[in-house]
């Protein structure tokens, strides 16, 4: 069973970032967190090679300042600090995260539509974790617990295990869980603006909310707690998932997993668009 939680650290912001977010979800689920630091041939650039010690001392420095930010918020929590190696940084922190609860990455950019925000270490990484994977942005809003989780929901193939992560998630904020799930017209009705008789429109959106219905059943029942806010949208799975997320605590969106290979983008276009897009932390979680 996973005994602590993954943060991976750089020395940027957006990793300290990344480290108090998820100092504060171990609090949440009572597990030590892991800080970590996966070295690359990048942390030889500015190498003294007559000191070979050199690089061990700064990378080993850039873990305890990490350690140190987090220490100075979360007194009681168990804090391990390491160096890790023996190959390139995404299979290490893949492995790395094997036993973990959860995978946690800084990621940098402007948010909104406007910028992109996932460097390729921390896409390919999140292709592959077989946990689920949070990239956190720094610069953000603080937001207490109690706002919202926003779950993405594909209603012709609902993913248990994201919903059921979803709603663990907002249980132990304390916060309401919206899910959201973004639908298209048929072309007709969308068409050069041409829009169907009423009726249509309506039998349309009946059909979209009896999926929707039918995909969120029996999770209230399984939490009871959790106040549950089924937000049914026109347009792409991506898009509404973004706008519906500016102010949410967490957002969650699912990826398929496939067969392990090395090469080509393996993370579906909703969870590309939102990691990319999204301004609060997003969780990718693996589903079969």
């Amino acid at each position: 069973m996973a005994e602590y939680v993954l943060a991976a650290i750089d020395g940027s912001e957006e990793s300290i970032a990344a480290a108090r977010w998820a100092a504060d979800e171990a609090t949440r689920h009572g597990l030590p967190l892991r800080l970590v630091h996966a070295q690359t041939w990048l942390d030889d650039l500015h190498n003294d090679r007559s000191q070979p010690a050199d690089v061990r001392a700064l990378t080993t420095r850039m873990l305890s300042d990490a350690k140190r930010a987090v220490d100075d918020t979360h007194r009681r929590l168990e804090i391990r600090a390491e160096l890790i190696g023996g190959g390139e940084p995404v299979d290490v922190l893949v492995d790395a995260a094997a036993d973990a609860r959860m995978l946690v990455l800084g990621s940098r950019g402007l948010g909104g539509f406007g910028g992109l925000m996932v460097g390729s270490i921390g896409l390919a990484v999140t292709a592959r974790s077989e946990v689920p994977t949070v990239l956190v942005r720094s610069g953000g809003t603080e937001r207490p617990d109690g706002a919202e989780v926003v779950v993405g929901v594909d209603t012709r193939e609902a993913a248990p295990d994201v919903i059921d992560f979803a709603f663990r998630e907002a249980e132990r904020r304390g916060a309401v869980l919206r899910a959201v799930h973004g639908w298209t017209p048929p072309p007709v009705w969308g068409y050069a603006g041409w829009v169907a008789p009423q009726p249509e429109a309506e039998q349309f959106r009946e059909i979209e909310d009896e999926l929707f219905t039918l995909a969120m059943t029996g999770w209230q029942e399984k939490y009871p707690e959790v106040t549950v806010v089924q937000d049914s949208r026109i347009g792409s799975g991506a898009a509404a998932l973004v706008d519906a997320c500016a102010d949410a605590d967490l957002v969650v969106v699912g990826r398929r997993r496939r067969p392990q290979h090395h090469g080509g983008m393996r993370l579906g276009p909703v969870a590309h668009a939102v990691l990319h897009h999204a301004q609060p932390p997003v969780a990718v979680v693996p589903h079969d």
